[in-house]
């Protein structure tokens, strides 16, 4: 797989420890280094920031079910069209046990008996949230309540909207599907190196 960021990913021998430190852990967790991290790390300070968000939000979120939650992000990675976050969700998705080959029929999510009425909610939730400018309603949100309680409701917009953010910053610097949802992510440029050179050995 080959790509062009617009921002040059960074290979380990160009950056600190600390970030080198960061890219095994990544690489150890999802079996390859992901390509936003290599990008993010011309900056190392909001590389730092952004990696401990990602690990306290991730253990603050746990008043949804995963599949609520998961689905909802993935919806608004697809709105906005972020092929890596849909990669890289489903992924995510497939090692939290959840069945990922519905996702096949997730645009006819509101008909499809694949998905609970709970997760309907929570992806005509999404679609409206990441819809510019956004269309939801009163209503959508009591509804919201009933089903998830207050907290519910705000992790849930929450986690859609850090996802319109990591999506339009991905499709902004042109970082594109990775290859992690088919299990062939490899391609930050110096991985194929890597690879080679360990096989020389």
């Amino acid at each position: 797989m080959t790509q062009k960021t617009r921002i040059e990913p960074l290979p380990p021998r160009r950056v600190g420890l600390l970030t080198r430190a960061m890219y095994r852990v990544a690489r150890r967790r999802y079996g390859a280094v992901p390509e936003p991290f290599t990008v993010a790390a011309h900056h190392p300070r909001l590389l730092v920031a952004g990696a401990v968000h990602e690990t306290m939000q991730q253990r603050a979120s746990r008043t949804l079910p995963v599949s609520v939650r998961e689905l909802a992000v993935l919806w608004t990675a697809r709105r906005i069209g972020c092929s890596w976050c849909v990669d890289f969700g489903s992924m995510l998705q497939r090692l939290d046990g959840l069945d990922v080959a519905r996702l096949a029929q997730i645009d006819s999510y509101a008909t499809s008996p694949a998905f609970t009425e709970d997760e309907r909610a929570a992806i005509a939730y999404a679609d409206a949230m990441t819809t510019d400018p956004h269309s939801v309603t009163d209503e959508q949100v009591a509804d919201l309540r009933v089903r998830f309680g207050d907290a519910g409701v705000f992790e849930l917009t929450y986690q859609i909207g850090l996802e319109n953010m990591r999506a339009r910053m991905n499709s902004a610097l042109g970082i594109t599907e990775q290859g992690f949802s088919s299990g062939d992510a490899c391609r930050v440029p110096w991985a194929a190196e890597q690879a080679r050179a360990a096989g020389n050995r």
